[in-house]
């Protein structure tokens, strides 16, 4: 599958795109995951957007969070990818891809995420070590969990 990657600053995502990345973060964490949540959490301006797209249509999406807005380290949050590509390895390039901007962008420094408990193993397989307790976000079992580049 031949995904375009593109990384912008809120201010340079065009109105079209914008609105395709919070229709696909509605469609997956408020639909999918039958999840009210606050999405629009005023993080989004102060983030850097990857999005991976297939024929230009958006299928996977990470946001970057400089250290200080979610955690003291850089972050990766709002992880997903479309219905139509899962299972066919786009998770993980949409990993390996946000980890090596995380890096390029701040520095071989640690990298902090809040993961879905179902999620763990997933990340672990990126390095990620959880260091937290299992907690609940809006419902959703969660840990924390860190990545030492």
């Amino acid at each position: 599958m031949d995904i375009q990657w593109s990384l912008k600053p809120f201010q340079e995502l065009a109105l079209v795109e914008l609105y395709e990345i919070l229709q696909l973060r509605n469609d997956v964490f408020v639909v999918e995951q039958h999840c009210n949540y606050q999405d629009i959490d005023g993080k989004d301006q102060l983030s850097m957007h990857l999005q991976g797209r297939v024929n230009g249509v958006l299928v996977a999406y990470v946001r970057i969070l400089p250290p200080g807005v979610s955690y003291d380290e850089p972050s990766i949050g709002r992880v997903l990818n479309a219905r139509s590509v899962r299972g066919k390895g786009v998770g993980q390039s949409l990993m390996r891809k946000a980890i090596a901007e995380t890096i390029a962008l701040h520095g071989k420094t640690p990298i902090k995420i809040g993961a879905q408990l179902y999620l763990k193993r997933f990340y672990e397989s990126f390095g990620f070590i959880q260091c937290s307790e299992p907690y609940l976000e809006d419902e959703i079992p969660h840990v924390k969990m860190i990545l030492t580049p």
